[in-house]
C-alpha cells in the first residue's frame, strides 16, 4: 500500500461528524496508529475487533482488583480498547475489505466489553467496601448501554420505514400523473426526484435549510421529516453548525460518552459511584429528547402522507346500488304493497283489526265498552252460530270482570285488561 500522508488518512477514515469524545481523544492518536497498521496485510479489521475485546477484558481484571493502581491502568487499558475499536472501523474504510459479519462482531463485541467492565468495575468496589449501591449501579450500566444502542438501531429502522413508504407513495403518484399527461409528452425525470432533508444537511453541514430546499427544485422535490424540531427549536441549527464545524455531532451525552465517564473518568478521579450517576442522568436525558425528536418526526411524516395521498374522486359517498338497502333489493316501489303485507280478508281471520284501538279502564262490569258490542264480521255469520258466539264471549269478558273486582290478575280473557293500562305516555292510567 502507498504511503500517505497523515491529512490523507484522516480524510479518508474520519467521519464528518462523530462524538466529542472520539474527535479531541481518539482520532488523533487512532489516525497515526493506523498509518503503521496498514502496512501490514496480515492486520485486518475482524483482527483488530478481537484485539480490542481482549484488551477490554483485561482492562476488567484490573477493575475487579478495586485498588486505586488497578483503576488507573484498568481505565487507561479500556482507552485503548477503545482506540483498537475505532480503528478497525477506519481499518476498513481505508483498504476497502470491510465486511457486514465484521460490522456484527464490531457491535457484539462492544456489548460483551461493557458486560465485563461494569461487573468487574462495580463488583470490585462492592467487594472493598461493602456498599450495595455498587451492585445497582452495575445494573445501571448494562441496562442504559442496551437501551441506548437498542433504542438507537429501532429509531434507525423506523426511520428509514418512512422514508421507504414515503419513496413508494411518491413513485405510484408520479407514475400516474406521467400516464395522466403520457399524449402532453414525455416527462423529465430529473425533476420527479425525491430528496431529503436529512441528506442535504448531512451533505452540506453549514448551509440553511431553506437555501437547499430552492436548490433542490422547490418544496415539491423535498421532503423534511425534522421540521416541526426547527421550528419549535430555531437556534438548534446554529448550534448545530457550529458544532459540526469540528465535526462534533449535537448528540453531547451519547453511549460513547457514558462509557467512557463510566469506566475512565470515574476511576481516575477516584469518584466512580458519583460519576456513574451523573452520567447516567446526562444520558436519560439526551435520550428523552432524541425520543421528542423522534416523535416530532413522525408528526411530520403524517403530514407528509396526508399531502401525497389523493383522496378517489368517490370518497365518502354511498355507492347507489347501497341506496336501497340489502334487504330491499329487487323491490321496485313501496315494499309494503306486496301481497303479503296485506290485511287479510274478513273469512280467514274475523277478529282482525289492522290498527287496533288503545286499552281503557273499566271500572265495573255494567260500564259499556266500545268492543263489547259483536263486529260486524260476527253480525255476518249464520243466526245460531252467531247466538251461541256472542253468549261465549260474554260469559267470558263477566268472569274477567269479576276477577278483576276481587284483586286478583286477569290472564288470558279475551278484551280483559288490568285497568291501569291506558293510553302510551297518559300518566293517568299508570298505577
Amino acid at each position: 500500500m502507498a504511503k500517505l500522508s497523515l491529512r490523507a488518512v484522516q480524510k479518508l477514515t474520519c467521519k464528518k461528524r462523530d462524538a466529542w469524545w472520539t474527535v479531541i481523544l481518539v482520532d488523533p492518536v487512532a489516525t497515526r496508529m493506523l498509518i503503521v497498521m496498514a502496512r501490514f496485510n496480515f492486520i485486518t479489521p475482524n483482527r483488530v475487533t478481537w484485539a480490542a475485546l481482549f484488551v477490554g477484558l483485561g482492562s476488567a481484571g484490573f477493575f475487579l482488583k478495586g485498588d486505586m493502581q488497578s483503576l488507573v491502568i484498568g481505565a487507561a487499558l479500556y482507552h485503548l480498547s477503545f482506540i483498537l475499536d475505532c480503528i478497525d472501523g477506519k481499518l476498513a474504510r481505508l483498504k476497502g475489505n470491510g465486511t457486514v459479519f465484521g460490522g456484527w462482531l464490531d457491535y457484539v463485541f462492544d456489548r460483551i466489553r461493557v458486560l465485563f467492565c461494569a461487573l468487574a468495575l462495580m463488583g470490585g468496589q462492592y467487594l472493598r467496601n461493602g456498599d450495595e449501591r455498587f451492585l445497582l449501579a452495575a445494573l445501571m450500566v448494562v441496562f442504559l448501554d442496551m437501551l441506548r444502542y437498542v433504542d438507537a438501531l429501532q429509531i434507525y429502522k423506523m426511520r428509514m420505514s418512512m422514508r421507504t413508504k414515503i419513496e413508494k407513495v411518491t413513485r405510484e403518484r408520479q407514475e400516474a400523473e406521467r400516464a395522466a399527461a403520457a399524449a402532453d409528452g414525455p416527462v423529465d425525470p430529473e425533476a420527479q426526484q425525491i430528496r431529503f432533508m436529512e441528506d442535504l444537511l448531512r451533505e452540506n453541514p453549514e448551509a440553511e435549510a431553506e437555501l437547499l430546499k430552492e436548490q433542490a427544485g422547490g418544496a415539491g422535490h423535498v421532503v423534511d421529516l425534522h421540521a416541526q424540531f426547527r421550528h419549535r427549536f430555531p437556534w438548534y441549527l446554529r448550534v448545530r453548525q457550529a458544532l459540526l464545524r469540528s465535526r462534533i455531532r449535537p448528540h453531547l451525552i451519547s453511549g460513547i460518552e457514558f462509557q467512557m465517564f463510566v469506566f475512565i473518568v470515574g476511576p481516575l478521579i477516584g469518584q466512580i459511584l458519583l460519576t456513574t450517576v451523573i452520567s447516567a442522568v446526562l444520558l436519560g436525558i439526551f435520550e428523552l429528547i432524541i425520543m421528542y425528536k423522534f416523535w416530532l418526526s413522525t408528526r411530520d411524516f403524517t403530514h407528509v402522507m396526508a399531502e401525497l395521498a389523493e383522496p378517489p374522486s368517490g370518497a365518502g359517498s354511498i355507492a347507489p346500488h347501497l341506496h336501497r338497502g340489502r334487504h330491499r333489493r329487487g323491490v321496485q316501489g313501496d315494499p309494503l304493497s306486496a301481497p303479503e303485507f296485506q290485511a287479510p280478508p274478513a273469512h280467514e281471520d274475523p277478529g282482525f283489526q289492522p290498527y287496533p284501538e288503545p286499552y281503557t279502564s273499566y271500572g265495573a262490569p255494567d260500564q259499556p265498552a266500545p268492543d263489547q258490542q259483536p263486529t260486524q264480521a260476527f253480525q255476518q255469520l249464520p243466526t245460531p252460530a252467531y247466538q251461541q258466539m256472542t253468549q261465549a264471549y260474554q260469559q267470558v269478558r263477566t268472569q274477567g270482570y269479576d276477577q278483576q273486582a276481587q284483586g286478583r290478575p286477569v290472564h288470558g280473557a279475551p278484551g280483559a285488561m288490568p285497568p291501569n293500562h291506558g293510553y302510551p305516555g297518559d300518566r293517568e292510567g299508570v298505577g
